[in-house]
């Protein structure tokens, strides 16, 4: 057997802390072709979709792939940026070099920030292998999905094992697996909210969206759904929310399987007869705006509610690379690099902004 990287270990460079940061992937343009070759890869993971494989590949390359493409690359071509490109990607991008700024002004001058795709490109494999020939010998892998699930952090892992299963030489790893009880996160969202507020005051209803997954998932021992669950409760908590005063929903499901309930558009198109005129929709699992929230929550779901007698509909935006945010991520860094030898003299554990924070306790 042949082997990756024979030659990335190198006595003579200086050995890097490396943090990688990942997300779902996008295709590389808004165009058919485009979404039929990254449609192809994702909806091939075997974490994402779980029918016998023989039939979901008869059904996926007989019939998904010839329709959903073109439909998929018009929505695309709503959030499309001519500068930048995908929403997800840019947004990425920002919080790598926001990330990497931080650390290196916090720990030193020895911490590597690069980020990759699950699916597309940069791929998980490719930056791997550039973070190691740059001399990265110890690796924290922070996928930005604060509620685990197989079919998103899992399946990020599958893809870092088997890159490494190809490598003569490992670095020490670390895998950040959720952190949707992590009290600078849960603090950051509440402040995007917050601020959204003085600026727009409030709706009669505030949705926390999440993205969906088959209930199957759950009933074989995903704990997705209590994750999102949690991460409401501490979030309405922080915000001072009555239990009427907030819903938790699941948007973005697929195919004719049950999902987790209750379905965002569904509960959108039956809010107005139920009196509530005014609402707001924010999705505290997305670490990006994507095409699922500027698409799919922004514009198609606020069509459903307004056309159903509702009055007043916004989405509030992701944190994005918000200060907020950004320092929360490096406090999830720098909890998780304890005990690795950092460059700056400044390395001795430390108290972060939240560690007094009573969701800690």
């Amino acid at each position: 057997m042949t082997f990756k990287g024979q030659k990335d270990f190198s006595h003579a460079q200086a050995d890097q802390i490396g943090v990688l940061i990942t997300n779902l992937g996008t295709p590389e343009a808004p165009t058919p072709k485009a979404l039929r070759r990254y449609l192809a890869e994702f909806l091939s993971d075997r974490r994402v979709v779980e029918i016998p494989r023989l039939l979901w590949m008869l059904i996926l390359h007989g019939i998904i792939l010839r329709i959903r493409p073109k439909k998929s690359a018009q929505a695309y071509k709503e959030v499309w940026s001519p500068e930048r490109g995908s929403p997800l990607k840019y947004h990425t991008e920002d919080q790598k070099s926001a990330l990497q700024a931080l650390l290196s002004e916090r720990l030193g001058s020895n911490i590597t920030v690069d980020y990759a795709m699950r699916y597309g490109e940069p791929s998980i494999a490719n930056t791997t292998d550039k973070m190691l020939k740059g001399g990265v010998r110890r690796l924290l892998v922070l996928p930005l999905y604060p509620q685990y699930s197989g079919s998103t952090t899992g399946s990020t892992f599958d893809a870092l094992a088997a890159d490494f299963t190809q490598r003569r030489w490992l670095p020490h790893l670390r895998f950040v697996s959720s952190y949707f009880d992590y009290a600078p996160y849960i603090e950051a969202m509440a402040a995007q909210i917050r601020s959204y507020w003085q600026e727009h005051g409030r709706a009669d209803k505030l949705l926390f969206s999440f993205h969906g997954v088959p209930k199957q998932f759950l009933t074989e021992g995903d704990p997705y759904h209590c994750h999102c669950h949690v991460t409401a409760r501490l979030l309405s908590k922080q915000l001072g929310l009555g239990e009427s005063e907030y819903m938790l929903t699941f948007q973005s499901r697929f195919g004719k399987a049950e999902w987790l309930k209750p379905y965002t558009d569904q509960t959108l198109k039956s809010l107005p007869a139920e009196g509530v005129k005014s609402v707001q929709v924010y999705c505290p699992g997305f670490a990006s705006d994507c095409l699922e929230t500027i698409e799919e929550i922004a514009i198609e779901n606020r069509d459903y509610f307004i056309e159903s007698g509702g009055d007043d509909y916004a989405y509030i935006p992701a944190l994005n690379s918000d200060n907020a945010h950004i320092e929360a991520l490096a406090d999830l860094v720098e909890e998780n690099v304890q005990g690795w030898p950092l460059a700056s003299a400044n390395t001795a554990p430390r108290q972060t902004r939240f560690e007094k924070h009573p969701y800690n306790k």
